[in-house]
């Protein structure tokens, strides 16, 4: 068998968010997160009580760990033999630290996949940020390209679509064809959707698109049409700015007031389960659910499926083939199509300021 080739690329690299290990590295861990934007450490502290209900442990890093191992046995079995290393943004293993060991190791050229699927200044510019912030720190750095967005692609979205079915079927039976699907993702500032993408909405948008896909696709399996809608959780800005909205705590209320018997929590805006989903939803919302005596199901996160460590290396073979100048298909679903490769001028903008970013049409 023909081994797929992966060249201009020697090495993968992961990118996440990070998140503490223990205790003690709570509020140091958000203080890296919001460094510049002036929060009191009481506040930060307060905002750490989150994690003590889970040990001061956020489950991110754990969850990444198995997603490299996946990665790697995935890329091994097609017969890529590929490095693959681990930088984060926020909490050990820092993205410096995994560029200076890829350039120790002679590392020339690497793909980068973010565990982040939709565009916006936060998930996806201020990556490139720091991909340009640590190519600075370390002489002779390798070229770092990040592949596009995923949120569309079929090893994202087919599992979201099964994860859907699940959860409705963990329903009771009375209340099961009555259900609606509230798909969740992070809110951002509302200046910040605004100017997502080339042209501005790109995050929400993207969300709508591939929340429409999921509830087509998962009315074809059922026969049955549920309704469905975006909602918000982990505001985290002061109340003045306005935030996406509405917040699922919010949303729930509004469920119940208006009758619907059940609904199915989808967390499509996030890769695995990390605090964001197993505070603001199985903690918080459940309990909000509970509290008003509506059923409640959570959907599962995508990165666990057997079909994600395939998506990536998809979206590796097919940028490789693109920087060789190879014709090559480009997996996607919904109607938005495939994204670029390289996100081109003005897009994300930071709303503090320009900074150098890669893997962009300016740089």
């Amino acid at each position: 068998m023909e081994r797929p080739d992966v060249a201009p690329y020697d090495a993968l690299l992961l990118v996440s968010f990070g998140g503490p290990e223990k205790p003690d590295d709570v509020v140091p861990f958000l203080e890296n997160v919001t460094v510049g934007r002036g929060i009191p450490r009481e506040r930060l502290a307060e905002v750490g009580e989150h994690y003590s209900l889970f040990g001061g442990r956020s489950p991110i890093n754990d969850l990444n760990r198995a997603l490299l191992a996946g990665i790697e046995k995935d890329l091994a079995e097609a017969g890529i033999d590929l490095p693959v290393y681990w930088g984060n943004r926020n909490w050990d293993p820092y993205l410096t630290d995994a560029v200076l060991q890829m350039t120790e190791d002679g590392i020339t050229r690497a793909a980068c996949f973010v565990t982040s699927a939709y565009s916006s200044y936060s998930s996806c510019r201020q990556y490139r940020e720091n991909l340009f912030d640590a190519v600075a720190a370390v002489p002779g750095a390798p070229v770092l390209d990040k592949l596009r967005h995923y949120f569309n692609h079929p090893g994202f979205v087919e599992p979201v679509v099964d994860a859907v079915l699940a959860a409705l079927a963990g329903l009771p039976d009375d209340v099961r064809a009555g259900a609606q699907l509230a798909f969740v993702t992070h809110s951002i500032p509302l200046a910040m959707a605004e100017t997502s993408g080339p042209g501005g909405g790109a995050y929400v948008a993207q969300h709508r698109d591939v929340a429409a896909e999921v509830a087509v696709r998962v009315a074809e399996e059922t026969g049955v049409r549920h309704e469905h809608a975006l909602v918000f959780c982990s505001r985290s800005g002061p109340p003045q700015v306005p935030w996406l909205e509405p917040d699922v705590n919010d949303h729930l209320e509004a469920l119940h007031a208006g009758g619907v018997p059940a609904v199915v929590l989808v967390p499509v805006g996030f890769v695995s389960d990390h605090m964001e989903v197993v505070y603001d939803l199985d903690t918080e919302a459940m309990a909000t659910a509970d509290r008003l005596g509506l059923p409640a199901r959570r959907a599962a996160t995508a990165g666990a499926d057997p079909r994600f460590a395939p998506m990536v290396r998809d979206l590796l073979l097919e940028r490789a083939a693109t920087e060789r100048g190879d014709d090559v298909a480009r997996a996607s679903l919904g109607t938005l199509g495939p994204l670029w490769d390289r996100c081109p001028v003005g897009c994300c903008p930071n709303p503090r300021g320009e900074r150098p970013a890669l893997c962009g049409e300016e740089v």
